[in-house]
């Protein structure tokens, strides 16, 4: 595909944009293109991302073939458009919640694999990573195992939202069979103090889900899209909700709804807007990747269509560096064909 796009103009029926102006979507007319950077050194799917300065951390990994955890640890420096490998994490896991706090980096849950069988584990393992040393320590357990949530800072305070578990009598973190109904998607909410560390429990989210987007804009939480029923997509269905959550008032609302429908997104917050691109989604009838691009600003909860991503994808790394969203490697087709595998290393960015 080439580097270069030609700017793209929006041309739409008289009928459609009065359908679409319902849902308070603006086009960009002339804005610029996304481009190609270094890719990632190893291809791999489900990955997540995380910024520090001029340097964005990836981590996880899923083999798609042997559905065992990587636990890839890398670094990308924006200066020198470079990446560095770095110590794996402790206990490989895909499917982990990841975020930047004051020069660090925070890592909870997540699923493993216990045993030659294609099950996922939910973890309630938590750690701490210190890029200065490139050391890695545990901290407090969360409440209870989880894979596939998402976590928040707000006021100093890491919240850590939805998410999937078992549903076994022997408990949340009880293996779970690949495909199979034997768990919960949650709403649960949990706060860490890293001062402390120490956990408490909070309202949970009015829908439960798993494999969404959050940000934070103006002290608020945004959930937004994701997995609902199952964790695993080939049992699932895809939620367009977006509920806020306030951390003050430990409340949530019901605000809106997204343009498009999907789970395993990834995105950023800049500006006080929340960017959300990729996703995937499987029925009777598709197997497919998202390429769509959409910014929502909660001020005025409206949204924002621009150019989409180059290379349709889920389960990717994402992560804003100053006004560049940066996204790397994941899985350019929907997963679960057998013997079949299609994770990629590209690593493509938008200047906001």
């Amino acid at each position: 595909m080439p580097k270069d796009f030609s700017r793209r103009r929006f041309l739409i029926t008289a009928s459609a944009l009065g359908a679409m102006s319902s849902m308070n979507l603006s086009f960009s007319q002339t804005p610029p293109n996304w481009e190609f950077l270094p890719p990632l050194p190893e291809a791999s799917g489900e990955l997540v991302g995380a910024t520090i300065g001029n340097t964005m951390y990836v981590m996880a990994g899923l083999d798609d073939i042997e559905f065992s955890p990587k636990g890839l640890s890398y670094k990308y420096d924006k200066a020198t458009k470079a990446w560095t490998k770095l110590q794996n994490m402790p206990l490989p896991a895909h499917h982990i919640a990841l975020v930047p706090l004051n020069g660090k980096l925070y890592v909870f849950g997540g699923f493993n694999k216990p045993n030659p069988e294609k099950e996922w584990k939910p973890l309630d393992n938590a750690w701490e990573y210190t890029p200065e040393t490139d050391i890695w320590k545990a901290i407090a357990p969360l409440p209870k195992a989880r894979g596939a949530a998402q976590a928040v800072v707000a006021g100093g305070k890491i919240y850590l939202i939805g998410g999937a578990r078992s549903n076994s009598k022997n408990g949340p973190g009880t293996p779970i069979p690949r495909g199979s109904n034997t768990h919960i998607v949650i709403g649960d909410v949990d706060e860490y103090d890293p001062a402390t560390n120490k956990w408490r429990s909070r309202t949970p989210m009015p829908t439960p889900r798993n494999h969404f987007i959050a940000g934070e804009v103006g002290g608020k939480i945004y959930a937004i899209n994701g997995r609902i029923g199952a964790v695993f997509v080939i049992a699932s269905d895809v939620t367009d909700v977006i509920e806020e959550y306030d951390p003050v008032s430990d409340t949530w609302l019901l605000v809106g709804r997204a343009p498009t429908s999907r789970s395993d997104v990834g995105g950023g917050v800049y500006n006080g807007k929340i960017y959300i691109t990729g996703g995937e989604y499987q029925d009777t009838k598709r197997k497919m990747t998202f390429w769509a691009f959409e910014a929502y600003d909660p001020a005025t909860k409206t949204w924002q269509i621009l150019p989409h991503i180059m290379v349709a994808r889920h389960g990717f790394a994402a992560a804003m560096m100053g006004n560049e969203l940066h996204i790397v490697g994941g899985s350019f087709q929907s997963d679960g064909m057998p013997g079949a595998a299609s994770p990629i290393p590209s690593h493509e960015y938008y200047k906001l």
